[in-house]
């Protein structure tokens, strides 16, 4: 057993660590703007799952440092398009180019091109913390994430095999089941109009974003610097989405306040546009917010995947329109301050899966076996297939022939591994509060 005083000094040094990967990721942005990295922390303080969605930069240098032998691993399997932070909560419903609710992965922030295995390992920790706060048995947890890795299995072999999209359809009203039927449904009762009224007000028989709210008035300079980065946005779309130039009528813009976990510091702006007819009911809100640096890119140095992408924003919007098939219609990028931008849709149709009532094992284990099968759809969504050259082979045969060699290992691979970082994760986050209260974090 170890002694207090070891405890004690191992806990001081990971601390150093956690420190020094928290300020290579946030440092600069920290300096620029303490007070929204201080609202960031207290949430990443309230559970140890918030400090693991906070902190995907110190998973991957965790990650690159102690697994660089991982099996299934090749010269084709390392360079797959991936997530970047597929944790339990990063999934949720959308409306697709085609007008149809889709449940999916979300919040493709942190996509880059990488090794599959490293999404599958972030998505098993995330269920090992998850399950430890619904006060789930290992042995529950472990049985959950053998139901991830099996059914992720199952529908890459399909996939690679060549099945037809009747044989591997995606999750819609007419063929989720459980909780991601219940999202789709929820997000179905939502409309336009009702996200409107929550951030606009009619002035002068026309639209304006209303006061409050985390709204914030523009001076003239920053507002014609906004419109000219929207600009440099209508280039990045498609030309079939430009064909009626009514549609990007700029109404109103504003700055926002208020962060989430992922985003703090991160500049950002609301824009209130036409829409596809005069009815002030048709008009849409996009966001346009800096980009930030994936915590993937830190680990893979390639130079040919670094210099496919013009900027962040680039990056961002590139991989998710790779990851995601028919994605936002108003997913774009641009460049503001010389920083890049992510461009999309403020949706009334977007639902993010709810854990809070989700407690029967057996519920949790169909849920998560639909979450491997959409993970496994989104690996395979993007290569030589989709248009980009990027990853010119077909990512789910690659991965198929990896996985074929050895049956047995991946699930109790990824169990052990949640297990294994779960239980650091909880103790990480003890530390990382400690350090926080105590005024440890330097700039705050």
């Amino acid at each position: 057993m170890s002694s207090p005083q070891v405890t004690s000094a191992r806990a001081r040094e990971r601390g150093e660590e956690i420190l020094a990967v928290l300020d290579i990721a946030f440092g600069e942005l920290l300096a620029a703007d303490p007070a929204a990295f201080r609202v960031k922390f207290r949430k990443m303080a309230a559970s140890a799952f918030a400090f693991y969605r906070g902190t995907a930069c110190l998973f991957y240098r965790d990650l690159a440092e102690e697994h660089a032998g991982d099996p299934f691993l090749d010269e084709r399997t390392s360079r797959v398009w991936i997530h970047g932070d597929l944790h339990a909560e990063n999934f949720g419903t959308y409306m697709d180019a085609n007008g149809r609710l889709v449940f999916n992965v979300n919040d493709f922030d942190e996509a880059y091109v990488g090794p599959f295995l490293w999404d599958l390992k972030r998505f098993a920790a995330s269920v090992a913390l998850l399950g430890h706060t619904k006060a789930l048995s290992d042995e529950v947890i472990a049985d959950l994430v053998r139901a991830y890795a099996a059914a992720y299995r199952e529908r890459i072999a399909a996939l690679a095999a060549g099945a037809d999209a009747a044989a591997v359809p995606p999750f819609t009203l007419d063929t989720a089941r459980g909780p991601l039927l219940g999202a789709l449904r929820d997000a179905r009762t939502r409309t336009r109009f009702g996200l409107l009224d929550s951030m606009t007000e009619i002035r002068d028989h026309e639209r304006r974003f209303a006061p409050g709210g985390g709204a914030v008035a523009l001076d003239a300079a920053s507002r014609e610097r906004v419109l000219a980065a929207f600009d440099g946005y209508l280039g990045s779309l498609p030309p079939s989405r430009l064909s009626r130039p009514d549609t990007y009528r700029v109404k109103d813009v504003v700055g926002r306040r208020g962060v989430g976990i992922g985003s703090a510091g991160l500049p950002s702006y609301n824009i209130l546009l036409e829409g596809n007819s005069d009815a002030l009911e048709n008009d849409v809100v996009i966001y346009l917010k800096q980009a930030q640096t994936p915590a993937v890119s830190r680990h893979v140095t390639e130079e040919r995947v670094r210099s496919y992408f013009r900027h962040e924003g680039h990056r961002t919007v590139i991989s998710q329109r790779a990851l995601q098939a028919h994605a936002d219609q108003w997913l774009g990028w641009t460049v503001l301050g010389g920083a890049g931008q992510l461009v999309a849709e403020v949706s009334p149709y977007a639902v993010d899966l709810d854990w809070s009532d989700l407690d029967d094992p057996g519920e949790i284990a169909e849920l998560v076996a639909d979450l491997g099968r959409a993970t496994a759809t989104m690996h395979a969504a993007a290569d030589d297939s989709s248009g980009h050259s990027l990853v010119p082979f077909s990512t789910e045969r690659a991965i198929d022939e990896a996985l074929a060699a050895d049956e047995a290992r991946l699930p109790e691979l990824l169990v052990d591994f949640a297990h294994g970082y779960g239980a650091r994760a909880r103790a990480d986050h003890q530390i990382f509060v400690d350090l926080f209260r105590n005024g440890r974090i330097p700039g705050l």
